[in-house]
């Protein structure tokens, strides 16, 4: 079903496209469904009761009439396919790397930022990846790869991909961007290389002067793992309505910043999000954690949240 309402130009709240993340879910008002393999924390019972289904893993078994939140009319940058060269190669950290690619000279794609690109492997695989620049940077796209212990792309990522080899890609997708016609204080949390497209979110924010507060919440386990954290730093040096929290979850005997989870941190910061909009990227356990505590203990309307949930598996269609 996600896949025809993507095909047809409407943009359904997605991110793993394999049932992990639960952000594709929708009701089914009339109609049937085939049902589809998920992960079981990607839909709750209760769910399954009430009639909502993944929209990435059912099939229609009749016409079909669907509640989904948050979806969005047929794109005014359509998504399609075309080729990139590799401009360059720079090493995050020891298993993030940096890959800039060039677009086609001649009407190269357009996108918001905060969207993903597919690439698409010599088989039809493909593999999902946050486009990390803001649009006014004409004419590339930035990624950050994760190498993942036995991926299949990512390993070939961090062994023999070169400067000026060509990859075959498909975009822009997803409708994870900024909404500009917004007045609410904005909250941006991120998990590991949840950072990218929301990077790409704040520079567009500061090219176009957005002034609303922007408070960035950035977590992993280590400090390194905070792989540009020192870009964060210049922007809330800089940049007078945007506040940066470093948070480490695992063991860091000289880290003397916030330690913790993201979805405690920001409840300890804010009691009432009411007033908010909330922007999460990274593991789909953060994304089900801070949506569900967010909106329940901090009051945080539900159609305030945008997520976009990074899955590293082995579906073609997963986050590599």
């Amino acid at each position: 079903m996600l896949e025809a309402a993507l095909a047809a130009g409407i943009a359904i709240p997605h991110g793993c496209r394999s049932g992990f993340c639960g952000a594709c879910k929708g009701k089914l008002i009339s109609g049937h469904t085939t049902p589809g393999i998920h992960a079981e924390n990607a839909l709750s019972a209760d769910d399954r009761a009430s009639g909502h289904a993944l929209l990435c893993c059912v099939h229609a078994a009749s016409d079909l009439q669907l509640e989904v939140p948050g979806v969005v009319p047929p794109s005014e940058f359509p998504s399609r396919n075309f080729p990139a060269r590799v401009r360059r190669l720079e090493r995050l950290g020891d298993d993030i790397m940096l890959i800039e690619l060039q677009l086609p000279a001649i009407d190269p794609i357009k996108f918001h930022a905060g969207q993903y690109i597919d690439i698409v492997l010599a088989d039809g695989a493909r593999r999902s990846f946050s486009i990390a620049n803001a649009p006014h940077q004409e004419g590339i796209i930035e990624l950050h790869v994760r190498r993942i212990p036995d991926g299949r792309f990512t390993g070939e990522v961090f062994t023999t991909l070169k400067e000026r080899d060509i990859l075959n890609c498909e975009g822009a997708l997803g409708t994870f961007w900024l909404r500009e016609d917004s007045t609410r204080p904005i909250l941006m949390l991120a998990t590991g290389t949840g950072f990218a497209p929301l990077k790409g979110i704040i520079e567009h924010a500061i090219h176009v002067g957005i002034t609303r507060p922007i408070t960035f919440y950035w977590g992993a386990r280590t400090p390194a793992g905070l792989y540009l954290d020192a870009l964060a730093r210049r922007w809330a040096d800089e940049i007078p309505n945007f506040r940066y929290v470093p948070v480490i979850s695992g063991d860091a005997p000289d880290w003397t910043g916030r330690r913790g989870r993201i979805p405690e941190t920001v409840l300890a910061d804010i009691h009432d999000l009411s007033a908010y909009e909330v922007y999460a990227c990274g593991l789909p356990e953060m994304i089900k954690s801070a949506r569900k505590r967010l909106t329940t203990e901090g009051k945080l309307f539900v159609d305030a949240f945008y997520a976009d949930a990074f899955t590293f598996s082995t579906p073609p269609s997963a986050k590599d």
